[in-house]
């Protein structure tokens, strides 16, 4: 709960009966995880396997891959081990292997890639059933990792114009009626305040924040709201945007959202492979974050710090409902005291100024991720991937 501090922590050791049902659940979670990795890339066909080179999206046969070594890096091989597919560490280590040289690497084939997450899957479960505790923490870091880059498929189908996934959840709840809530001012705490098991390291360290009293909308801006500045010719009037925003805004030639166009019968947004008739009590969906602040000033409102954000959500008493990541006003940095975990390339990388941290979870979203506590980071001009926002009133 809010203004309680430390963590909370099991008493003495765990005994054998509960190592073996925490690894038994850990290893359910990780094949769950597989399941859904596979219904969102399987029935791409052989021509979408590598896809075009893009700087927002990887080939997914390379991702695919990358997920696989990256269960068997942390979770079987923390003791110098060599992968068990020689020179994996040279296709698929994201730290090392640049982006843009993703598509030309001797990759194996789309079936290969699958006998590897299978029987890579097979070892970490046989793992997990030794029952040891130190691997659970690497446990949960590949199951968070596998769900992390299930949402980046989802969103890579969604920019390559590829079609919706069979059998998975594509729709956000509608917003609700408008209206905003009172958050009193205070001493708070944030963070991993509750010590979850689920906490990363960017998160981990709680700390005080003190806030003056502010309002926040009780739902995020809708398409039927954001459709307003559209019509207003918002998008080419240069007071509603910040310096950087507007460069993004001219170098981009954007005058409206990403998906969306003007139709026979009235405007559509284009989910997937299909336009559709732009429903306006959606959340909005795929706005970055200029366009955000874009329409706050054309609505005389502002974003919320993450803090006010995270303030809010633990007031409610639990996440609200997960339409869409909402961008904060906040600059993706480190919590005093921050410590990175080993894996070290997950935050400190991305404390360079140039990243927004965005606050929620999307419909797609796991529930372990969708925490009060969770920071998402992307730069600022992102438009693929699951965000949108809500407002707070100005003082």
């Amino acid at each position: 709960m809010i203004g309680a501090k430390g963590q909370t922590r099991l008493r003495g050791a765990p005994g054998p009966a509960y190592r073996r049902s925490v690894s038994d659940d850990l290893a359910t979670l990780l094949l769950d995880a597989r399941a859904r990795t596979l219904a969102l890339m399987d029935d791409l066909p052989e021509a979408a396997h590598l896809g075009p080179r893009l700087a927002i999206v990887n080939p997914p046969r390379w991702e695919l891959g990358h997920v696989g070594w990256f269960q068997e890096r942390w979770l079987l091989r923390r003791e110098g081990a060599p992968p068990a597919r020689p020179g994996a560490d040279a296709l698929y280590d994201s730290a090392r292997v640049a982006h843009d040289t993703r598509w030309d690497l001797p990759l194996p084939s789309w079936g290969d890639t699958h006998d590897d997450l299978a029987r890579g899957l097979e070892r970490a479960r046989a793992r997990l059933a030794k029952g040891r505790p130190e691997d659970v923490p690497f446990a949960r870091l590949a199951l968070l990792h596998e769900d992390m880059h299930a949402e980046a498929f989802l969103y890579t189908r969604q920019t390559l114009g590829y079609p919706a996934p069979v059998g998975v959840p594509l729709d956000p709840p509608p917003c609700r009626p408008a209206g905003d809530r009172h958050v009193p001012g205070g001493t708070f705490t944030i963070g991993d305040v509750e010590g979850s098991p689920w906490a990363m390291d960017d998160e981990r360290e709680p700390l005080e924040v003190e806030l003056g009293p502010f309002r926040i909308a009780s739902a995020p801006v809708s398409c039927g709201e954001l459709l307003e500045l559209v019509l207003a010719g918002g998008y080419e009037r240069r007071s509603l945007w910040s310096d950087e925003g507007w460069a993004w805004r001219e170098a981009a030639g954007a005058l409206h959202p990403v998906w969306w166009r003007r139709g026979a019968e009235g405007w559509e947004e284009r989910r997937f492979d299909r336009h559709v008739p732009l429903d306006p009590s959606r959340p909005a969906l795929h706005v970055n974050a200029f366009e955000a602040e874009a329409f706050c000033r054309f609505a005389g409102r502002r974003l919320p710090s993450e803090e006010e954000w995270e303030v809010a959500c633990r007031l409610g008493g639990a996440p609200p409902e997960r339409a869409v990541w909402e961008w904060t006003s906040s600059t993706f940095r480190p919590y005093p005291g921050f410590v990175a975990g080993p894996y070290r390339e997950y935050a400190e990388p991305w404390f360079d100024g140039r990243h927004r941290v965005l606050r929620g979870g999307a419909y797609f979203t796991r529930p372990r991720i969708a925490r009060a506590a969770f920071r998402n980071f992307y730069t600022p001009d992102r438009r693929d991937v699951l965000a949108g926002f809500r407002t707070c009133a100005l003082p």
